[in-house]
């Protein structure tokens, strides 16, 4: 027996609930009569680039104000999720740095897991690294398999040649791939979108997730106009995280709440979807009614909004100092 294969033979082995990857697309899952998700999918839905998959606008962030990253939290977390999925979200985000998140997340949706689109991450650089974080991502996930898997927070170039340099990441990414223990690869990132541009030409990845908000286009860098660009013509599904940048964009003076900050992110050309974390049920069920509400903004009302971030500053680009 190859390494590879006692490698695939023992992560499905140490699974209690493992479940069998189905060849159905999310959207075909959907609508079949043994569907878990009772309530019909009322938000727009988009391809996320490549992957061919159709998916709701407005998926859940798994990390930040949210109880699923806090230790202690997990009957706050499976209430969050549970509501997530009757309410129609089918995309859920995570990471191995992500404290108890994936644990959290692996109490509930296996149940679901033919429905839903799972995506974790590694921060690991070197091959051997990403492989003990994704072994242990799948155990704590109670999974066979993931719908995505990226590279974590990529944020200098000196990052992308140890991910792509002897030993590197990617390999662990591309013998993950080949053994169907992930569907699609991915890079994300919040500091440098320069870098992020970089590895999307670098490497044909099928996603990337990256900071896109009202905000941004007055950041001397720019994610927007960077990435997106290169992304659309490479086919690459883009999800938009930091939206309302933590809910600092809504201090007054700035953004009146998510319809417009969601609103302009959605907006932009070349985006798919979004991720928000939530606090509480409430604060999910409200962002959901954006999303199933939204509808693109045009020039003028996009303009009128980057007008209303101008002043904006630390409040929102605080997070591009993380690395």
């Amino acid at each position: 027996m190859n390494k590879k294969t006692t490698r695939r033979t023992f992560i499905i082995g140490s699974l209690a609930a493992a479940t069998v990857a189905s060849t159905k697309t999310l959207s075909q899952q959907s609508n079949t009569p043994q569907s878990k998700l009772a309530i019909p999918q009322s938000m727009p839905e988009r391809l996320l680039g490549k992957t061919n998959i159709s998916l709701p606008i407005f998926g859940l962030g798994g990390a930040g104000q949210t109880p699923l990253s806090k230790s202690g939290k997990e009957r706050e977390a499976i209430a969050l999720v549970e509501r997530a999925l009757a309410l129609g979200v089918r995309y859920y985000d995570t990471a191995a740095d992500y404290g108890p998140s994936e644990k959290y997340l692996g109490k509930i949706l296996p149940d679901y897991r033919q429905e839903i689109f799972l995506n974790s991450k590694t921060a690991a650089r070197d091959r051997d690294g990403a492989w003990r974080n994704l072994e242990r991502s799948l155990k704590r996930l109670n999974t066979d398999y993931l719908d995505a898997w990226q590279l974590h927070h990529v944020s200098f170039e000196s990052e992308l040649d140890q991910i792509f340099g002897k030993n590197g990441a990617i390999k662990a990414f591309e013998e993950a791939k080949d053994q169907k223990l992930v569907k699609f690869l991915g890079i994300t990132g919040h500091h440098e979108p320069d870098v992020i541009a970089e590895g999307l030409q670098r490497y044909p990845f099928d996603t990337t997730l990256v900071s896109l908000n009202a905000a941004d286009i007055h950041h001397p860098r720019p994610f927007a106009s960077t990435v997106l660009p290169v992304a659309q013509a490479n086919n690459v599904g883009v999800i938009a995280m930091k939206v309302p940048a933590y809910g600092r964009l809504f201090k007054p003076g700035i953004l009146s709440g998510m319809e417009q900050a969601m609103g302009y992110t959605l907006s932009l050309s070349g985006v798919h979807c979004c991720i928000i974390a939530a606090e509480n049920p409430e604060q999910l069920e409200s962002n959901v009614r954006v999303a199933q509400a939204f509808q693109p903004l045009n020039e003028t009302e996009m303009k009128a909004i980057e007008q209303l971030t101008v002043n904006a500053g630390e409040d929102g680009a605080f997070f591009r100092q993380w690395t």
